[in-house]
C-alpha cells in the first residue's frame, strides 16, 4: 500500500448547472447536457447522479440516477475460496497507475465500452484535485487489473474495473472493500451504479433510489478513508 500524506481534496469552482432532484424523476435517466467540469461532476455525485456518454461523441451528456441502485455492502462481499487464494497472489496499490487503469477500462475491445476521450480527461482532472482514485492489483511488477472511482467523504462511486489476469479486478474490489472498512464502515457507501451478474456474484445488491439517497446524505459528511486522504495525487 502506498503511503498517505494527509492532504485533502481541492474544491473546484462551483458549477453553473442545476441538476433535478432524482427522487422526483420516474426513470434512470434524469438529465441531458451540462458539462464535465470538476464542479459539475462533484455536484452530480453529491446529488446521487453520474454521467455516461450515449451515442456519438459530441452529443449531449446523459446523466443517470438509477431507480434501482447497485451497492456493495462492506460487510457482505462474497469471497470464494479460489478468490481468497488469488488475493494472496497480488499486491494492492492505490493511485500509482490511474491513467493505465482508466485506459484498461476504456479498451475498445471490451464489450459495452463507454469511456471516451472526454470522460477520460474529466476524471483525470478530478484526480488532479484529489477526488478520483484507483485501486490496483499488481503481480510481478505488472498492473494486472484494477478499478477507479470518485471518493467524496464516505461515498466511493465506482466507475469501472478491468483485468488482464484472472481474478485481478475481483482482487482490486476486495482491496477497496478493505480500505473502506474502518470505524465508519457502517455508514460508508460503495456505489456500483447498476447491478450485473458479475457484481451480484461478489455480493452487490440493489436498493431503491430513495434508500440510496438517504444513505448518501449520511455518508457525504464522513472523513475520507485514510488510503485516499492524499494518496498519490
Amino acid at each position: 500500500m502506498v503511503d498517505t500524506v494527509g492532504r485533502v481534496p481541492v474544491e473546484p469552482e462551483p458549477t453553473p448547472w442545476s441538476f433535478p432532484a432524482p427522487d422526483r424523476q420516474g426513470d434512470d435517466l434524469v438529465g441531458l447536457g451540462a458539462d464535465l467540469e470538476p464542479g459539475t461532476l462533484l455536484s452530480a455525485y453529491r446529488s446521487g447522479i453520474f454521467p455516461m456518454p450515449i451515442g456519438e461523441q459530441g452529443e449531449p451528456m446523459h446523466w443517470f440516477s438509477p431507480v434501482r441502485r447497485a451497492v456493495m455492502p462492506l460487510d457482505g462481499m462474497r469471497i470464494s475460496r479460489s478468490l481468497r487464494r488469488s488475493v494472496r497472489e497480488f499486491e494492492i496499490r492505490v493511485d500509482t497507475a490511474l491513467e493505465e487503469v482508466i485506459d484498461g477500462c476504456a479498451d475498445e475491445e471490451r464489450d459495452s465500452g463507454w469511456i471516451d476521450a472526454d470522460i477520460r480527461a474529466a476524471y483525470l482532472r478530478l484526480h488532479g484535485l484529489g477526488w478520483v482514485h484507483s485501486v490496483e492489483a499488481w503481480r510481478g511488477g505488472r498492473l494486472a487489473g484494477g478499478l477507479y472511482g470518485v471518493a467524496i467523504g464516505g461515498l466511493f462511486a465506482g466507475e469501472s474495473m478491468f483485468h488482464r489476469e484472472r481474478d485481478a479486478s475481483k482482487v482490486a474490489m476486495v482491496g477497496l472493500v478493505d480500505l473502506l472498512s474502518d470505524e465508519h464502515a457502517a455508514t460508508r457507501v460503495l456505489d456500483t451504479q447498476w447491478q450485473t451478474p458479475h457484481l451480484a456474484s461478489l455480493g452487490v445488491v440493489e436498493i431503491a433510489r430513495e434508500d440510496y439517497l438517504t444513505r448518501l446524505r449520511a455518508a457525504l459528511p464522513l472523513p475520507l478513508p485514510t488510503a485516499f486522504a492524499g494518496a498519490g495525487w
